[in-house]
């Protein structure tokens, strides 16, 4: 049987959970939504909600379809999605499609950008001080994590603001390019690197300090010890024996922990104006706009669901002794 085979088993076995789970979710998305005490009205109609006769705000709520049950409409979004339609966006007037696929790659961009350079410094780091456990790096590793585990990522982002971006004038404060030019890759690095070195530094410190943990544990395990008494040392007893008798922990973090980055993202992407989904998700919310709303919801649950299955995939094909169950 191949090596594979466990994880692939696993993912099958998810991705048939995935399905119950995220109807379930966008369920219950809809019923809380509709106990929020936001009036969409005042929204929709502004300025002139307060001089709307009770047949204007009638007739607008038949319009947008806030009239009918949470249950009601959940149904209705259902059904329209599995035949491809999420739906119109009555907040941003276009349809779902339209709003994720001009917003969501920056979103998923910054993420992914900001997660992969927080694993590779994290495991890096954290390796390196577990292997060296007691030294000068390990305990500059462990504090500076402990204190930045403690910052929450708009305080780091506003920091960054202050001092990088008004202090110094050394990058954009906020947006992907500047007023009037259009998006380029220059632009958008340029704009992008701080909300990336806000959120990758608020992704580090639980990375760095659950590999270094897992290193400590392996470095004092029998084979580990076999290997040194073989006459193995350095760069070859790190890489051969104990990274990948380590790596399980993290990446079942990794995949624990996607609802932090989504979150991260979003409160990032509000500091610094980025034109990611964080915008519309709470104007959505506020408004009650179930079909942008349920899309990015259930969107959100999916990377969280994906995530976890991929990290025990990845640790199962890792290590087979795993055996790792769904």
């Amino acid at each position: 049987m191949s090596r594979f085979a466990p994880a692939a088993r696993l993912l099958g076995i998810r991705t048939l959970i995935a399905v119950p789970v995220t109807l379930a979710v966008s369920a219950a998305m809809f019923a809380i939504a509709s106990l929020s005490p936001f009036d969409p009205l005042a929204v929709y109609l502004g300025d002139n909600y307060q001089s709307a006769t009770l047949s204007q705000r009638e007739a607008v709520r038949a319009a947008y379809g806030t009239d009918v049950s949470w249950y009601t409409a959940w149904w209705r979004w259902t059904g329209e999605l599995f035949t491809g339609d999420l739906g119109w966006s009555s907040t941003q007037s276009q349809s779902v499609a339209a709003v994720l696929t001009q917003r969501m790659p920056f979103t998923l961009g910054l993420s992914a950008a900001a997660l992969i350079a927080a694993t590779l410094i994290a495991v890096t780091l954290g390796a390196l001080a577990g292997m060296r456990r007691g030294g000068v790096l390990d305990k500059v590793c462990s504090v500076l994590s402990a204190v930045f585990a403690s910052v929450p990522p708009f305080v780091v982002s506003l920091v960054l603001v202050a001092v990088l971006a008004v202090g110094l004038g050394l990058f954009p404060a906020s947006g992907a390019r500047s007023p009037g030019d259009p998006y380029t890759v220059g632009g958008l690095v340029g704009h992008g690197l701080l909300p990336f070195v806000a959120l990758t530094i608020s992704q580090v410190p639980w990375l760095l300090l659950t590999t270094r943990a897992a290193v400590v544990d392996t470095a004092g395990s029998d084979a580990v010890r076999a290997a040194r008494a073989r006459g193995i040392h350095g760069w070859a007893l790190l890489e051969g024996h104990i990274v990948p008798s380590s790596i399980a922990p993290t990446l079942a973090l990794l995949g624990t922990r996607l609802p932090e980055v989504i979150a991260g993202a979003a409160v990032v992407e509000t500091v610094f104006g980025w034109p990611g989904v964080a915008a519309v998700l709470v104007e959505s919310a506020s408004a009650l706009d179930f079909s942008l709303l349920a899309a990015l919801t259930v969107g959100a649950a999916l990377a969280v669901l994906l995530g976890s299955a991929l990290s025990d995939a990845a640790a199962t094909a890792l290590d087979p002794r795993i055996g790792m169950r769904a």
